[in-house]
């Protein structure tokens, strides 16, 4: 799990399975009900409404069944896809960093660098001084041929973008000779 948490996708399946629970529970008063009344009173307009419920509700709960479900499966999707990003960019930071010939220490520190957290942050993690940490981080930016944090995590922003997109013709550009 990261610094800033998850998000609340499992909220809203959870919501939607609620509310089919509750339009089970009623659906089954409103069938139970309609069964009493047919037993006792025959077949009446209130009958017929008190059906309409009831078939709305169990479709009702169908349809929410069926949307929870879909919701359970796109949420395992996404998180499928994130975790095969994530480990192709480990892959990606992993070989830039080789690449650049940074040392264990320097890979740490670029690592916690990129995560976000602070020089004081890496220094407690790595039981380091402060200004033993932004000397390595000196040296991965001239590494890198960057000169800040910012530059360094815009690397690999570059990579999971890819290449620019061309740029579309202007409109009042004329028709171009071939």
């Amino acid at each position: 799990m990261s610094r800033r948490g998850r998000s609340g996708g499992g909220s809203a399946v959870g919501l939607v399975a609620a509310l089919a629970a509750l339009q089970s529970v009623a659906a089954v008063f409103f069938i139970a009900d309609a069964i009493a009344d047919l037993a006792t009173e025959g077949f009446t307009p209130h009958l017929v409404i008190e059906a309409t419920i009831a078939a709305a509700l169990v479709a009702g709960v169908a349809a929410g069944a069926f949307q929870a479900r879909a919701m359970l499966a796109e949420a395992r999707r996404k998180e499928a896809a994130l975790a095969i990003a994530a480990g192709a960019l480990s892959e990606v930071v992993a070989a830039r960093f080789r690449d650049w010939n940074l040392t264990p220490a320097e890979a740490d520190v670029a690592a916690f660098a990129l995560k976000g957290f602070d020089v004081a942050e890496i220094a407690t993690f790595r039981n380091a001084a402060a200004g033993t940490v932004r000397a390595q981080l000196a040296r991965v930016y001239e590494k890198a041929g960057v000169n800040s944090r910012s530059g360094l995590a815009s690397l690999f922003l570059e990579d999971l973008l890819g290449p620019p997109a061309p740029a579309a013709p202007s409109s009042h550009e004329g028709p171009r000779a071939c």
